[in-house]
């Protein structure tokens, strides 16, 4: 397993750091530290453009191939990152017009990263000249175990620009797409507010207006400003991948915040990176969420530098940030929590953001693994350095595992940015609420959860959830039926098949292609004002803990064979069905028309479990996590403790601790933040003397 950091060299070299007579002399100071933690990796590079081409065709990889030389010589490999997510200034000053257009035509400056339009053929020449010219300098390095294409992009609302040049790219991708303009006229129904385009150079982009913009259009943008980036990354990647074969490729991902789509993205890597900000959230089901969903951005094709399966974390925060308002410490042991989190969701390799904290610049109070003061006993080195000890025991036990879900949640990023619109019937719903309510939900009660998009083979899931398929293609409702069909369990909700892929509504009803599966058709839909409820009154089987809420959103269902699960209490539909269960098939396809509360989700999930024969993964108290990583007859448990208090764990039968070597049976006291890596086979028997 690979453990490890990220390095910036090239801030610790006079008058920051080494001296005069040795202006390097602390990278070796810093080596030896990093030994010590147990690192065994390091990522570096990805803001060195301005300093390996300080001019234009200058180039000089002589201090990065002395750094990597020091690495390798005390066991530690590298991932080298491209630098084009910082472009040097001389570049920005001959060629001004890379710099990014904002939606309302403000021209964003230079001076700091991801000053650039993708769409600038300047900038994609230069890019191509300072990854061709890293790839040769430093690509036969012995040391080079991988490459990280740029560095977060499209980060700072960077994904799109309204420049000249992306006006042009993106008349070229429409006619591509559509060939003629009759055919994009009719297809986003352009003839509202009568906004045809009789030549292709009329289609605008949708800037800053007086109203907004048609919605099939602004999703097309969408599409285009994502093609552009996977584009780009794919052009990168052709180039490492010519010049360094043995060396994978990757990028830093974050949780699908930013406006691409990134499973597009992932088709062009050879296996996942991402960043990660575990210790910063709230509540451990929005971290494993986030986790979850990032892993399965890739589930075939995979190549990682050490052969697994898994993603790897580039970016794990090493403590405080410093973009939040209130930038707080991360408490004792909540670090070594979320790295474990982090493994026992996937992660086969943890690089921590970053190893010391920067003397200067826009993030010199960011948390690091070393502070300023670069002192052996500081707090977050040493619990570091206790997990460099542990993962050398866990490294040969989780090789070759990965984590198994036969549970499947439905996303696409086309239907995100659908829901984000502001015609949307209720600004108050937010997708992305929704996703978190049906996760929380079964991550509660540890069952593991894999994301997958509408069109993908879903028949590896014993139950797939739908959540609010608002945008949904013909094609994408016939994988759904197929699943149904042949044995599948299938959840869909509310604001689902309302418009299709060009965000044109259906003329036949809701949801469009999906009414014979659900056995029933939405008449109407009531949008709630959040401080406004119904109530459900269920029927049937469904037990239920609480009195259930129906609010922001209310279905109002005609049946055509379904049987009702549940009614609404109150308005002018009360007595209506407001869930619904039908046979289509060999399996069931169940219809939640509302939107509920968190105990509904528990009470839907504990139903669901009976329905599909879906066990959790081991019986623990509420305020454990508990994931499962396994390979043929290896099973993996990890728990996990997020609470400040102690929670006593029952054991039904022995089991044995990694981390001490020891067997467990009966009660365990798991103490606050405490993690347990078990399997379900005692403890070998200490050798006699």
């Amino acid at each position: 397993m690979y453990f490890g950091v990220d390095y910036y060299p090239e801030h610790w070299v006079p008058p920051y750091g080494g001296t005069p007579e040795n202006p390097e002399a602390s990278w070796g100071e810093d080596i030896a530290l990093m030994k010590e933690a147990g690192f065994n990796v390091v990522r570096m590079g990805e803001f060195t453009w301005g300093l390996v081409e300080p001019e234009e065709g200058q180039y000089d990889f002589g201090w990065m191939r002395r750094i990597m030389d020091l690495l390798h010589e005390a066991g530690i490999r590298v991932i080298l990152a491209t630098p084009t997510a910082a472009p040097p200034l001389w570049l920005t000053r001959k060629h001004p017009e890379i710099l990014p257009v904002d939606e309302a035509g403000h021209l964003l400056h230079p001076g700091t990263r991801r000053a650039v339009c993708l769409c600038s053929d300047a900038f994609w020449d230069y890019s191509r000249k300072i990854v061709t010219a890293m790839a040769q300098a430093l690509g036969d390095h012995p040391a080079l175990l991988a490459w990280q294409i740029d560095n977060a992009i499209g980060g700072h609302d960077t994904e799109e620009s309204f420049n000249e040049a992306s006006r042009e790219e993106w008349h070229l991708w429409l006619k591509a797409k559509y060939e003629t303009i009759q055919q994009l006229n009719d297809a986003l129904g352009l003839r509202h507010w009568g906004q045809v385009a009789s030549d292709w150079e009329e289609v605008p982009m949708p800037q800053r207006a007086p109203a907004p913009h048609n919605p099939g259009l602004v999703l097309d943008w969408r599409r285009f400003c994502s093609d552009t980036i996977v584009q780009y990354v794919r052009m990168q990647a052709e180039i490492l991948r010519q010049i360094t074969p043995h060396a994978p490729v990757t990028t830093n991902l974050k949780p699908a915040e930013f406006r691409f789509d990134h499973f597009d993205l992932a088709e062009v890597l050879d296996f996942i990176g991402i960043q990660s900000a575990a210790a910063l959230r709230p509540r451990s089901a929005e971290t494993a969420f986030e986790i979850d969903l990032l892993r399965s951005l890739k589930k075939t094709d995979i190549r990682t530098p050490d052969g697994g399966q898994g993603f790897w974390v580039l970016e794990h925060k090493a403590g405080h940030v410093t973009w939040q308002e209130v930038n707080s410490l991360v408490r004792p042991g909540v670090l070594r929590l979320f790295t474990y989190q982090l493994i026992s969701r996937g992660a086969d390799a943890i690089l921590f953001f970053r190893w010391r904290q920067p003397r200067f610049g826009p993030e010199q109070f960011h948390g690091a693994v070393m502070s300023h003061h670069m002192r052996k006993d500081y707090r977050v080195y040493r619990e570091i350095c206790q997990l460099g000890e542990e993962m050398k025991l866990l490294a040969p036990i989780i090789k070759g595992t990965r984590v198994v879900a036969d549970v499947a949640i439905l996303f696409s990023h086309d239907n995100d940015w659908a829901l984000q619109e502001p015609t949307h019937p209720n600004r108050h719903f937010h997708l992305r609420e929704h996703l978190a309510l049906i996760y929380g939900a079964l991550h509660d009660r540890n069952i593991p959860v894999e994301f997958a998009r509408p069109g993908d083979d879903l028949t590896r899931y014993k139950l797939v959830f739908a959540p609010s398929l608002f945008l949904l293609s013909s094609a994408e409702a016939q994988v759904l039926k197929y699943y149904v069909e042949n044995g599948g369990v299938l959840v869909g909700t509310f604001c689902t098949g309302l418009v299709d892929e060009h965000h044109i509504a259906p003329a036949d009803g809701y949801p469009h292609d999906l009414m014979d599966l659900f056995g029933l058709e939405v008449l109407e839909f009531d949008a709630l004002p959040p401080d406004a409820e119904n109530h459900l009154s269920f029927k049937g089987g469904f037990q239920t803990s609480h009195l259930h809420s129906a609010r922001i959103w209310c279905d109002i269902i005609e049946p055509r064979g379904c049987q009702i699960l549940a009614t609404y209490t109150k308005d002018f539909y009360a007595g209506k069905p407001a869930i619904t269960l039908n046979n289509y098939g060999n399996g069931k396809a169940i219809y939640i028309g509302t939107l509920s509360g968190r105990e509904f989700y528990g009470d839907l999930v504990n139903w669901l479990r009976t329905l599909c024969g879906i066990h959790p993964l081991l019986k623990v108290p509420e305020a454990v996590e508990v994931s499962l990583r396994q390979k043929d007859d290896v099973k993996v448990y990890f728990l996990l403790n997020h609470h400040g208090q102690q929670v006593r764990i029952q054991f039904l039968k022995p089991m044995h601790d990694y981390l001490t070597g020891t067997t467990i049976t009966g009660s365990y006291d798991l103490p606050p933040h405490g993690v347990l890596v078990l399997d379900e086979r005692p403890a070998p028997p200490k050798p006699t003397a």
